[in-house]
């Protein structure tokens, strides 16, 4: 597929009512972080945003309009951590906890040079305990979608999320991708 090819993407909505186990310890000998970043500034959010979904078309945020974007990005009901790797940034997740009752995983994500580190399911893990310690969940959402990486829906689903809708649309590619 080509950039400028319209494709269709289906985005799947899953969704988790029940605590699960906590996740297990980090990996022995990993070096590693998680940061709550308070009021990030937009030009991080950007940063990690562009450079984990760059390969997943990952640009409806660039689109918006800077305030809008800032207002999401420091809303005290949505925080961004940042996971990081021996001193750099190796991974982000949002949650956004605007709805009464719900927090979403509005973002998760790990950097190219993370993947294959056996970081991911700890992470996502984390992701997910981190969402039920928010105060007043009752429920943890996330989204999925065809341009994402093909591993994502079958790991959200491992991870106990449960599909609860699918929508399909059209999307022009800005970006060449592998089929």
């Amino acid at each position: 597929m080509k950039a400028g090819d319209t494709v269709d993407v289906t985005i799947t909505y899953l969704e988790m009512t029940e605590r699960p186990a906590p996740p297990p310890s980090a990996p022995i000998n990993a070096k590693i972080a998680l940061i709550h970043a308070k009021k990030p500034p937009l030009s991080y959010f950007i940063y990690l945003y562009g450079t984990i979904g760059a390969e997943y078309e990952w640009t409806d945020r660039l689109q918006e309009p800077e305030e809008d974007l800032r207002a999401f990005v420091q809303d005290p009901n949505v925080a961004l951590y940042t996971l990081m790797v021996d001193g750099w940034p190796g991974g982000f997740f949002m949650l956004d906890t605007r709805e009464a009752g719900i927090c979403d995983l509005a973002y998760f994500g790990l950097m190219p040079e993370a993947l294959g580190l056996g970081l991911g399911r700890w992470f996502l893990r984390t992701a997910i305990q981190t969402a039920w310690d928010t105060d007043g969940v009752e429920r943890v959402t996330v989204n999925t979608c065809t341009l994402d990486h093909p591993r994502a829906l079958p790991l959200y689903q491992r991870m106990g999320f449960r599909p609860s809708g699918q929508e399909t649309y059209q999307r022009t590619l800005t970006r060449d991708r592998i089929a």
